[in-house]
């Protein structure tokens, strides 16, 4: 795919494949380092808006940032858009220069309390959130998805009211609330809210190589592309993508993500943590099975380090 520059409201990205807000697993240090490796955006895990009002300490860990992130995006959900907007006024979304709304989230958790995916079926609730959090003078930009179910696909009004509301991107997943993380992307559903709108629209929705971003964005004309699960298992699928020449290798990188969570967590909290993590990145690899196995009864880093050195000789 062609890498190119992007305009978000104003704020500019050398690049236009992202990161994707992943739930337990897009800290600061694994941000760091996908943009390293050559992601433009990442975003922080989804933000309880209600969590942040009221200083809950789990929550606002999640906006740790660093300097490695020159833009900083972070990523909120609720369903009150004057508490949306006063998250966006808070000082704890002061660091960031792009507040993302998640629209598109199918949990139950989340959809029960009508937030996340099932804001999809309230779209004029939605709308009140978007320009609520439009106000707050951040720029705004929206993740949905399809829709709720295959047969009540709203991708292009719900496009449409984004950016009539203000937003300055979308991103887009091609597959519906019912669908989860599995079966086809629905690409003719990105390419009409490409076609619906003239804000930048983000395909997201099955990358896990280079060919994958390559062909989402023939398919759908989408200004960008923004990997998810693919980058758990192989962050180096920014590198790819980008052509951007790296000089590490992948033990290298998992030293340097457990090393950089130091940062604010003490050393077990990070053992038991990056467990989860390390998995993902062994997958495939020669002896990770087993790997995967050890890696349950490591209770320092160096334990996990030492499991991972065994693995990559």
């Amino acid at each position: 795919m062609e890498i190119k520059p992007l305009n978000i409201g104003g704020v500019r990205l050398e690049g236009n494949v992202l990161l994707a807000p992943l739930a337990g697993y897009t800290d600061f240090a694994f941000r760091g380092l996908c943009v390293e490796l050559g992601a433009s955006l990442a975003f922080t895990e989804m933000v309880s808006c209600k969590g942040l009002m009221y200083n809950n300490e789990n929550t606002s860990a999640l906006l740790t940032v660093t300097d490695k992130e020159r833009v900083k995006a972070a990523q909120i959900f609720g369903n009150d858009p004057q508490i949306m907007r006063a998250a966006c006024e808070s000082e704890h979304l002061a660091p960031f220069d792009i507040i993302d709304i998640n629209m598109g989230c199918p949990v139950p958790k989340l959809y029960k309390n009508g937030e996340g995916s099932a804001l999809l079926e309230n779209i004029a609730l939605a709308e009140k959130v978007v320009s609520e959090c439009v106000k707050s003078g951040k720029v705004i930009t929206v993740k949905f998805r399809t829709g709720v179910t295959e047969d009540k696909l709203v991708t292009e009004e719900f496009a449409r009211m984004c950016e009539g509301a203000g937003a300055s991107m979308i991103t887009v997943h091609g597959r519906p609330r019912s669908a989860y993380y599995s079966g086809d992307v629905n690409t003719a559903q990105i390419a009409k809210a490409k076609n619906a709108v003239s804000i930048p629209v983000i395909a997201n929705g099955g990358i896990f190589t280079e060919d994958d971003a390559t062909a989402l964005v023939e398919a759908t004309g989408a200004d960008g592309v923004m990997v998810a699960r693919g980058a758990l298992y192989d962050p180096f699928i920014f590198s790819k993508i980008t052509r951007k020449t790296q000089l590490i290798g992948f033990k290298e990188l998992i030293f340097m993500h457990v090393d950089g969570l130091k940062l604010i967590h003490p050393d077990r909290w990070i053992a038991h943590n990056m467990r989860k993590q390390i998995a993902c990145y062994l997958k495939g690899v020669r002896g990770g099975k087993q790997a995967k196995i050890r890696l349950l009864s490591c209770e320092t880093t160096e334990e996990l380090k030492a499991v991972v050195s065994e693995v990559f000789e």
